[in-house]
């Protein structure tokens, strides 16, 4: 099972690919997505095609994407939220079925504790995968989404449940 994970945002989206085997989580690829200095609605096709770009190339047959959270600036929560979904319709126009998972869920998959920083993520992403250096932290958070769904699907095909068991 290749698996997408994308850590979204509007100036700067980190993407990770990798390869779930058996219970091994192989690193395939990661990047990030940065957007020129543009207009917004130009930054959301940047996104767009990016993420398009990487699964043409990489052909993941699922994505993780984290789910959207609140935000004291209503400005940066809506242009996240936007920018969130670019990345999610370019994995959707490419048939690919797309699971949802809070910040805390991803850290508590990948770190132990859902309240990880991004320091810590970074380092069990590089430990988790045997990279040499650690990736920067939009594409170690991509990474990290891709390996808790990786886990989470794991976990599942274990005690029997339906790959859609959880909800989205």
């Amino acid at each position: 099972m290749r698996i997408l994970g994308i850590d979204p945002g509007s100036r700067r989206t980190g993407i990770g690919v990798v390869d779930s085997v058996g219970h091994k989580v192989i690193h395939v690829h990661h990047r990030v997505v940065a957007t020129a200095d543009q207009d917004f609605p130009s930054r959301l096709k940047d996104i767009f095609e990016g993420v398009a770009e990487v699964i043409a190339e990489f052909a993941p047959t699922e994505a993780a994407v984290e789910s959207v959270f609140l935000s004291h600036n209503p400005s940066s929560a809506l242009k996240l939220g936007q920018a969130r979904g670019a990345a999610i319709c370019a994995a959707v126009a490419a048939r690919m079925q797309v699971f949802e998972y809070a910040p805390t869920e991803i850290k508590k998959a990948v770190v132990g504790s859902g309240r990880a920083d991004k320091a810590q993520v970074q380092h069990m992403v590089t430990l988790l995968l045997g990279l040499q250096k650690a990736p920067d932290s939009d594409p170690a958070d991509a990474l990290a989404a891709a390996i808790a769904h990786a886990h989470h699907r794991q976990t599942g095909e274990r005690v029997g449940l339906p790959t859609r068991w959880r909800r989205r």
